[in-house]
């Protein structure tokens, strides 16, 4: 981003600024043809401005160069890595999904948003703190000192934003690109209220206020980034059946279906092949097959020895439930009389351990204890009972994900988490 920033005029400083913008330019290219597609529309809108843009004129041919040169290093990288990983020459994967997505518009499969889901929800969601997008982004647009770098780095992402809205299947992850430019801007505006916190009390508020808020915005923060963690009952299925099928020997093949894909399973998580010196070592197979044809097929089903499915009635044959994996489903009010009970208890186990505790004797083995006796649970019951008179906000969750295996029971597993499944 900083590349992109000009310098008016025939300057060494805007001969530097224009090679950097090719340079810039250049790793757009290759960023859009290796990782993301969309990136070629934020490369267009970077590149139509620093062309039009009267006092930048970046000319064209510096700009052909640039894109010529991006492009045959972004192929040169991922058409031999993909193919060779995929098993298909030549492959470039980004083109792939830019054909399935936006040729055949298949993405609106995944569901659709209004135009402006960006600018009224993404966005805002993205930057979080209200006091970035209320008041230091107008700021900074509004100081003529602030305006005209402001405007260059807000523009082109704005151009990127409006062109991309018309895509009907939207998602924040497909526009992060312009969150650092926002920052940046918003960080301007934040400085300008800061470094005059002391000329009068509009700014010494605008300061307080703007040191509140984002330490609420942290707070804030970790909260959503422990309620996120829950949404997750995909990865920590798979993590589970690797536990409860760890001494399985031969191949052992598994189906995931597909809300465990989107919720956590990765490659990353796959168990490599057993060495050639572990005769023991079982060699797991994955499938993530989602032809509704094949599913409905029972012979397909034949061939797998556990699946991750949301629906367990949907797959076909005879088999168990050897597990369930719960998923985040809301936030609930918890009134006094829920779980009292276990409330006071938890606390009358705490006081215990602190008549017990002999820090002056073993004030290691103390220390042990308490460790081992202190839990998230029984601190939230302290602070029931002593802070909020019982009151509290807990986290629903709700069965998300079974892990079945086909033909009989495993003897490890509980008989209370085991269930039939017949087709």
């Amino acid at each position: 981003m900083r590349n992109l920033l000009p310098h008016a005029g025939r300057s060494p400083a805007a001969r530097s600024s224009r090679r950097r913008q090719k340079f810039a330019l250049t790793l757009l290219t290759i960023a859009g043809i290796v990782f993301r597609s969309e990136i070629a529309i934020l490369l267009a809108s970077q590149t139509l401005y620093l062309y039009f843009r009267s006092y930048i004129r970046l000319p064209i041919l510096s700009i052909i160069p640039a894109g010529l040169l991006g492009a045959f290093i972004g192929l040169a990288l991922t058409v031999p890595i993909d193919s060779f990983f995929w098993q298909r020459w030549p492959l470039w994967p980004e083109l792939t999904g830019f054909i399935y997505n936006i040729v055949e518009k298949q993405s609106s499969n995944w569901g659709t948003s209004p135009w402006h889901f960006y600018f009224t929800s993404a966005l805002p969601r993205l930057l979080f703190n209200p006091f970035v997008y209320q008041i230091c982004l107008p700021l900074a647009l509004s100081v003529p000192i602030l305006r005209r770098q402001a405007l260059d780095i807000l523009l082109p992402n704005i151009l990127f934003l409006a062109v991309y809205s018309f895509q009907p299947h939207k998602e924040w992850r497909f526009i992060v690109y312009t969150i650092p430019p926002c920052l940046a801007v918003a960080s301007a505006g934040a400085s300008w209220i800061w470094t005059r916190r002391a000329k009068s009390f509009v700014y010494r508020v605008l300061s307080l206020t703007l040191i509140a808020s984002t330490l609420a915005s942290f707070v804030a923060s970790m909260g959503m980034l422990t309620v996120s963690r829950l949404n997750y009952p995909g990865a920590e299925a798979l993590n589970r059946l690797h536990a409860l099928a760890d001494n399985d020997t031969g191949i052992v093949k598994v189906h995931m279906d597909t809300l465990a894909c989107m919720t956590g399973v990765t490659r990353f998580m796959e168990r490599a092949p057993p060495a050639l010196s572990d005769a023991q070592g079982a060699f797991w197979v994955y499938d993530k097959t989602e032809e509704e044809e094949k599913l409905l097929d029972p012979l397909f089903w034949e061939g797998f020895d556990y699946a991750l499915a949301e629906r367990p009635e949907r797959v076909i044959g005879s088999w168990h439930v050897l597990s369930i994996v719960e998923g985040y489903a809301g936030i609930a009010i918890m009134r006094p009389e829920e779980g009292w009970e276990q409330a006071v208890e938890d606390v009358r186990t705490l006081q215990r351990l602190g008549l017990d505790s002999a820090w002056g004797e073993d004030a290691l083995e103390t220390a042990r204890k308490w460790v081992s006796e202190i839990s998230l649970g029984r601190l939230v019951s302290v602070v029931r009972k002593f802070g909020t008179k019982g009151w509290w906000v807990r986290m629903k969750m709700e069965p998300r994900i079974r892990i079945l295996k086909r033909g009989r029971m495993l003897g490890s597993v509980e008989e209370s988490e085991s269930a039939p499944v017949e087709e």
